[in-house]
């Protein structure tokens, strides 16, 4: 109908415009402009198709997640989704038009006594400023959901029967919490069952305590930094737990009762830039959703 409009109205008819016409044609702008903002959406709009399946108050107390920059009520019709907030990421914002990034890590952590171009944290909240872009970061509200990262990073490695590895009720009654354990559908060698994850979680390389020497059927996960849910792991009988961040002395823990797999922080939480995305278009399917093109994990392998 706007294309027909458009034609319409630059068609030369060799006649001399009329004010009829030039109201006819002004009216035709007015309507395509409105048409353009009816597309778009509020960055509060579409923040809030994450937390509605991740609250903010399930956030842990020492994290800073939700909308870190820009105004809520900027309107915008895309966003970019990313693991983390870097220099390069804006700059892609900056070239595809972007004026909403998501991201899972929070960009701002610690409290800021200046904003000066001095780090690259400091110069990126500038730069989005000066080009008006929003930042939101969804992390451990989304880490604590059941329909989170550590179920994506589950369905990833082809767990079924999915319970939640650290179970917490809320105030209304909302199961949440971190980490999840399920079962494969055929239980697998250690060997087998490395290369299973490897595979599926595109890694470099794998760490892991000693092999046991037994089959792996029940396994648990938590995306990011999970080690402190270990006693949880063993009081649920788990065969393996694969998570990332695991420290040296942190593998004898594992003490010959599972096999203890640290997969990569960015490994096993990089999903959650699908996460992301889908619950935006399961809400607002003619949004324009897309995944940044920037490498963000911070550690490289020599092999």
């Amino acid at each position: 109908m706007i294309m027909v409009l458009i034609i319409c109205s630059s068609v030369n008819f060799k006649y001399k415009r009329t004010n009829i016409q030039i109201i006819f044609d002004s009216c035709i702008i007015i309507f395509i402009i409105l048409a353009k903002i009816f597309e778009m959406n509020k960055v509060s709009e579409i923040v809030g198709c994450i937390t509605d399946i991740a609250p903010l108050k399930w956030q842990e107390s020492w994290d800073n997640a939700g909308l870190l920059v820009g105004d809520a009520n900027m309107l915008i019709d895309k966003a970019l989704i990313t693991l983390d907030v870097t220099e390069a990421v804006i700059d892609e914002a900056i070239e595809k038009g972007f004026h909403l990034v998501i991201s899972h890590h929070p960009l701002i952590y610690r409290s800021l006594k200046h904003i000066l171009p001095e780090n690259t944290i400091e110069r990126t909240i500038i730069k989005a400023i000066k080009h008006d872009i929003a930042i939101a970061c969804m992390h451990t509200n989304l880490d604590n959901s059941y329909l989170g990262v550590s179920k994506w990073l589950a369905d990833k490695i082809g767990l079924k029967n999915l319970e939640i590895l650290e179970p917490i009720k809320t105030d209304d009654d909302v199961l949440t919490g971190g980490g999840m354990v399920g079962e494969l559908d055929n239980a697998l060698d250690e060997t087998a069952f490395l290369t299973l994850v490897k595979k599926n979680l595109n890694a470099k390389a794998l760490r892991h305590s000693d092999f046991l020497g037994k089959k792996i059927k029940k396994v648990a996960v938590c995306g990011g930094s999970g080690f402190f849910l270990l006693d949880n792991v063993k009081h649920c009988n788990a065969d393996a737990y694969i998570t990332g961040d695991v420290k040296y002395h942190d593998f004898f823990e594992a003490d010959g009762k599972l096999l203890l797999v640290d997969a990569g922080h960015y490994e096993t939480e990089q999903f959650t830039k699908e996460l992301i995305a889908d619950a935006i278009i399961k809400k607002f399917c003619n949004f324009a959703v897309s995944i940044s093109s920037i490498k963000t994990n911070s550690i490289n392998y020599f092999v």
